[in-house]
C-alpha cells in the first residue's frame, strides 16, 4: 500500500537542507530503484518553482511500504529529521485513484 509522508521544516532550514540533501535523496533514489516511489518533492515557501533564499516549508513523499509501521520507521530514519531540517513528519495511508 502507498503511504503519504508529509514533513514540516523548522524555521530557517535552508542551509541545513542543502548540506543534508545528498543523503536524503539517496534514500529516495533507493525507493525509486525498487519501483516503490510514487512521487517526492519539497514544498516551496513561496509561489515559485525555485524559491531561492525563501527556502522550503517541508516535503511530501508518497511511496509503497508493507505497512504503516514500516512507513513510519522509514520516515523516522530520514537524514533531514536527524539533521534538524524537519520539525515533524506525519505518515498516513494513501490510496492512488488518478491517473
Amino acid at each position: 500500500m502507498y503511504y503519504m509522508i508529509y514533513s514540516e521544516d523548522v524555521a530557517d532550514s535552508l542551509a541545513q537542507r542543502k548540506l543534508t540533501r545528498p543523503a536524503h535523496l539517496a534514500r529516495l533514489q533507493l525507493l525509486a530503484a525498487e519501483h516503490r516511489l510514487l512521487l517526492a518533492g519539497p514544498l516551496p515557501a513561496i509561489d515559485a518553482e525555485d524559491p531561492a533564499e525563501a527556502g522550503f516549508t517541508g516535503s511530501l513523499v508518497v511511496a509503497e511500504f508493507a505497512s504503516l509501521a514500516a512507513a513510519e520507521l522509514w520516515a523516522a530514519a530520514d537524514p533531514y529529521l536527524a539533521a534538524g531540517v524537519y520539525a515533524r513528519s506525519t505518515v498516513k495511508p494513501f490510496r492512488k485513484v488518478l491517473p
